[in-house]
Protein backbone atom coordinates (compact mmCIF):
# COMPACT_ATOMS: atom_id res chain seq x y z
CA UNK A 1 0.00 0.00 0.00
CA UNK A 2 1.18 3.66 -1.15
CA UNK A 3 1.09 5.83 2.01
CA UNK A 4 2.57 9.49 0.52
CA UNK A 5 3.47 10.17 4.68
CA UNK A 6 5.69 7.02 5.26
CA UNK A 7 7.47 7.77 1.81
CA UNK A 8 8.12 11.07 2.88
CA UNK A 9 9.64 9.89 6.29
CA UNK A 10 11.32 7.48 4.64
CA UNK A 11 12.99 9.78 2.47
CA UNK A 12 13.90 12.13 5.62
CA UNK A 13 16.34 8.94 6.80
CA UNK A 14 18.71 9.20 4.01
CA UNK A 15 19.05 8.01 0.44
CA UNK A 16 16.14 5.49 -0.67
CA UNK A 17 17.42 1.88 -1.18
CA UNK A 18 16.45 -0.66 -4.14
CA UNK A 19 14.68 2.28 -5.53
CA UNK A 20 15.59 4.37 -8.62
CA UNK A 21 15.15 8.09 -7.95
CA UNK A 22 14.70 10.44 -10.63
CA UNK A 23 14.75 14.05 -10.95
CA UNK A 24 13.31 16.43 -13.47
CA UNK A 25 10.68 16.07 -15.52
CA UNK A 26 9.61 14.72 -19.23
CA UNK A 27 11.91 12.75 -21.68
CA UNK A 28 15.18 12.87 -19.93
CA UNK A 29 13.81 11.55 -16.47
CA UNK A 30 12.22 8.88 -18.37
CA UNK A 31 15.49 8.12 -20.52
CA UNK A 32 17.36 8.02 -17.45
CA UNK A 33 15.40 6.06 -15.63
CA UNK A 34 14.82 3.25 -18.14
CA UNK A 35 18.65 3.50 -18.40
CA UNK A 36 19.20 2.41 -14.72
CA UNK A 37 16.41 -0.18 -15.22
CA UNK A 38 18.30 -1.60 -17.93
CA UNK A 39 21.61 -1.51 -15.60
CA UNK A 40 19.56 -3.21 -12.87
CA UNK A 41 18.79 -5.75 -15.60
CA UNK A 42 21.97 -6.74 -16.61
CA UNK A 43 23.40 -5.99 -13.23
CA UNK A 44 21.32 -6.78 -10.29
CA UNK A 45 24.14 -6.88 -7.89
CA UNK A 46 25.10 -3.05 -8.53
CA UNK A 47 26.00 -1.31 -6.16
CA UNK A 48 25.07 2.17 -7.00
CA UNK A 49 24.26 3.66 -10.21
CA UNK A 50 23.45 7.18 -11.97
CA UNK A 51 22.87 9.31 -15.17
CA UNK A 52 25.00 12.23 -14.27
CA UNK A 53 25.08 15.75 -16.23
CA UNK A 54 29.00 16.16 -17.13
CA UNK A 55 28.67 20.24 -16.95
CA UNK A 56 26.31 20.20 -14.05
CA UNK A 57 27.60 16.99 -11.70
CA UNK A 58 23.78 17.04 -11.23
CA UNK A 59 22.52 13.55 -10.97
CA UNK A 60 19.30 12.95 -12.80
CA UNK A 61 18.34 9.54 -11.75
CA UNK A 62 20.08 7.41 -9.49
CA UNK A 63 19.87 3.66 -7.38
CA UNK A 64 22.04 2.62 -4.92
CA UNK A 65 21.91 -0.96 -2.90
CA UNK A 66 23.07 0.28 0.50
CA UNK A 67 22.83 3.20 2.48
CA UNK A 68 26.62 3.09 3.32
CA UNK A 69 27.38 3.67 -0.37
CA UNK A 70 27.19 7.60 -0.52
CA UNK A 71 26.56 8.11 -3.84
CA UNK A 72 25.32 11.38 -4.39
CA UNK A 73 28.57 12.59 -2.78
CA UNK A 74 30.72 11.24 -5.46
CA UNK A 75 29.11 11.76 -8.37
CA UNK A 76 30.17 15.75 -8.64
CA UNK A 77 33.40 14.84 -8.12
CA UNK A 78 32.95 12.20 -11.01
CA UNK A 79 31.61 14.47 -13.33
CA UNK A 80 34.92 16.57 -12.14
CA UNK A 81 37.03 13.73 -13.63
CA UNK A 82 35.04 13.44 -17.09
CA UNK A 83 35.33 17.13 -17.45
CA UNK A 84 39.40 17.31 -16.77
CA UNK A 85 39.80 14.25 -19.05
CA UNK A 86 38.31 15.70 -21.89
CA UNK A 87 40.49 18.40 -21.14
CA UNK A 88 43.88 16.18 -21.12
CA UNK A 89 42.62 14.81 -24.78
CA UNK A 90 41.98 18.21 -26.09
CA UNK A 91 45.92 18.81 -24.71
CA UNK A 92 46.90 15.80 -26.60
CA UNK A 93 45.39 17.68 -30.30
CA UNK A 94 44.14 13.79 -30.88
CA UNK A 95 41.76 14.79 -33.54
CA UNK A 96 37.72 14.55 -33.54
CA UNK A 97 37.67 11.46 -33.96
CA UNK A 98 39.59 10.09 -30.78
CA UNK A 99 36.70 11.39 -28.23
CA UNK A 100 36.83 10.09 -24.44
CA UNK A 101 33.83 6.91 -24.24
CA UNK A 102 34.81 5.89 -20.80
CA UNK A 103 36.86 5.54 -17.70
CA UNK A 104 37.04 2.93 -15.27
CA UNK A 105 38.13 3.60 -11.46
CA UNK A 106 39.86 -0.08 -10.06
CA UNK A 107 39.84 -0.49 -5.94
CA UNK A 108 40.52 -3.40 -4.15
CA UNK A 109 36.82 -4.65 -3.90
CA UNK A 110 35.26 -2.43 -6.07
CA UNK A 111 35.04 -1.18 -10.31
CA UNK A 112 33.57 1.93 -10.92
CA UNK A 113 32.74 3.09 -14.42
CA UNK A 114 31.98 6.00 -15.60
CA UNK A 115 30.99 6.20 -19.39
CA UNK A 116 29.96 9.03 -21.66
CA UNK A 117 26.35 9.35 -23.09
CA UNK A 118 26.46 9.90 -27.04
CA UNK A 119 25.36 13.54 -26.43
CA UNK A 120 28.57 13.73 -24.71
CA UNK A 121 26.60 16.14 -21.60
CA UNK A 122 25.77 13.29 -19.59
CA UNK A 123 27.63 9.85 -18.10
CA UNK A 124 26.32 6.89 -17.11
CA UNK A 125 27.97 6.08 -13.69
CA UNK A 126 28.02 2.09 -12.76
CA UNK A 127 29.85 0.68 -8.95
CA UNK A 128 29.81 -2.67 -8.58
CA UNK A 129 31.90 -5.47 -6.13
CA UNK A 130 34.19 -7.09 -8.68
CA UNK A 131 33.81 -10.20 -6.53
CA UNK A 132 30.56 -10.29 -7.70
CA UNK A 133 30.69 -8.85 -11.44
CA UNK A 134 32.92 -9.56 -14.38
CA UNK A 135 34.36 -6.44 -15.86
CA UNK A 136 33.46 -7.46 -19.11
CA UNK A 137 29.69 -7.70 -18.23
CA UNK A 138 29.42 -4.34 -16.68
CA UNK A 139 31.27 -2.78 -19.95
CA UNK A 140 28.09 -4.55 -22.37
CA UNK A 141 25.72 -3.95 -20.41
CA UNK A 142 26.75 0.07 -20.35
CA UNK A 143 27.33 0.08 -23.42
CA UNK A 144 23.82 -1.52 -24.68
CA UNK A 145 22.30 1.04 -22.43
CA UNK A 146 22.66 3.44 -25.20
Amino acid sequence: MQIPFLQRLQGLTGTPVNKIVAAGAGAEKAASERMLQHVLAGLPEVLGAAVVQVASGVALATYTSSREFALSKALGFNAEVVKQQQKALAALQLGPEEQLEEILITLHTQLHLLRLLPDGKRFLYVAVDCRDTNLGIAREVMRTCE
